[in-house]
C-alpha cells in the first residue's frame, strides 16, 4: 500500500484526555525535520550488510531523511480483557513520543496517555474523563519508557538508523542490533530481517513492572508483519508487542496488538 505525501492529508487534531503539558509537548513533537538530507543507497555503504538491505527495502531513493512521524492506529489492548481501541501517536526520534488512545472497558470509555518527553515519562488514564484508572510517573516510569522510545524508534523511523544516536552490528546475515542512545542511556535493539529486507520482529531487554509492585530488567519485543509504504517509506503495519517475547511466556505477556492505519512524516 502506498500513500499520498503529507500536503494531500489533513492534520490530526489533538487528541482529547492530554494535559497541558502533554498537550505542549504533543506540538513540540509535531517540529518538522530541519534541512533534511534524501536517500541515497550509497549512504549505507559502511554499515553492516543486513542493515544495508533492511535500509535500501524501507527508503525509497531520493527521499528526506525525516525524523519525526505521527502515527494512526487501531487494534486491541488487554486491559484485563481484550479490548478494542484507537490511537494516535506523535514521536520524534530526538524528542520522544507521546501515545494518545481510547478504549472501553466495562461498557465505559477509558482515555488517556503515555508519553516520554522532556527526559521523563508518565502514563495517565481515566474511565468518562474523570474516573482515575491508573497513573504513573518517577524514575522507573522515565526508565520504561525510555526503552519504549528506543525500541519502537527503527520500527516507525528508518532514517534514525542513519543518525549518530545509532550504532550498529551484525549478528548474522538475518539479525541486526543497534546501540541507541535515548536520553542520557543506551539500549540494544536487536531486530530481525528478511531476506528481502523487510523487518519481522524486535526483541531488547527493558526496564518495566513486575506485576509485585517493583521494576526489573525484562525481555520486550514484538512480532512485524504487513509492510505499508508512507512518504517514501515502507515499515511494518501489523504489530503484535508485548513481555517476554521469545520465552513460553510470549502468550501471556502480549498486551497490544494493533494495525497502522496512516503514517505521515515529518
Amino acid at each position: 500500500m502506498t500513500v499520498e505525501s503529507t500536503n494531500a492529508r489533513h492534520r490530526t487534531p489533538v487528541p482529547p484526555g492530554l494535559t497541558d503539558d502533554a498537550r505542549s509537548d504533543w506540538a513540540d513533537l509535531r517540529t518538522p525535520t530541519m534541512a533534511p538530507a534524501h536517500f541515497h543507497p550509497d549512504m549505507t555503504a559502511d554499515l553492516p550488510e543486513p542493515v544495508r538491505r533492511w535500509l535500501t527495502y524501507a527508503i525509497a531513493p531520493g527521499t528526506p531523511m525525516l525524523l519525526s512521524v505521527e502515527l494512526a492506529t487501531h487494534g486491541q489492548i488487554r486491559i484485563g480483557g481484550w479490548r478494542g481501541y484507537t490511537a494516535v501517536q506523535e514521536t520524534s526520534a530526538l524528542r520522544g513520543f507521546v501515545w494518545a488512545a481510547n478504549a472501553r472497558a466495562m461498557g465505559m470509555p477509558i482515555i488517556g496517555f503515555d508519553r516520554y518527553s522532556r527526559h521523563t515519562g508518565q502514563m495517565r488514564w481515566r474511565a468518562l474523563g474523570a474516573i482515575p484508572v491508573t497513573a504513573g510517573a518517577g524514575p522507573d516510569v522515565t526508565r520504561s519508557a525510555a526503552g519504549r522510545h528506543a525500541g519502537e524508534l527503527l520500527i516507525s523511523l528508518p532514517a534514525v538508523a542513519l543518525s549518530p544516536q545509532v550504532k550498529w552490528r551484525a549478528v548474522d546475515t538475518g539479525t541486526i542490533a543497534a546501540r541507541i542512545k535515548v536520553g542520557n542511556g543506551f539500549h540494544e535493539v536487536t531486530l530481525s530481517v528478511s531476506d528481502e529486507g523487510a523487518l519481522t520482529s524486535m526483541v531488547m531487554s527493558r526496564w518495566g513492572a513486575t506485576g509485585r509492585g517493583s521494576f526489573a530488567e525484562r525481555v520486550f519485543g514484538a512480532e512485524l508483519g504487513a509492510d505499508a509504504t508512507f512518504d517514501g517509506f515502507t515499515i511494518p503495519c501489523e504489530v503484535t508487542a508485548g513481555w517476554d517475547r521469545g520465552t513460553d511466556e510470549w502468550a501471556g505477556g502480549q498486551f497490544i496488538r494493533y494495525t497502522v492505519d496512516d503514517a505521515r512524516f515529518r
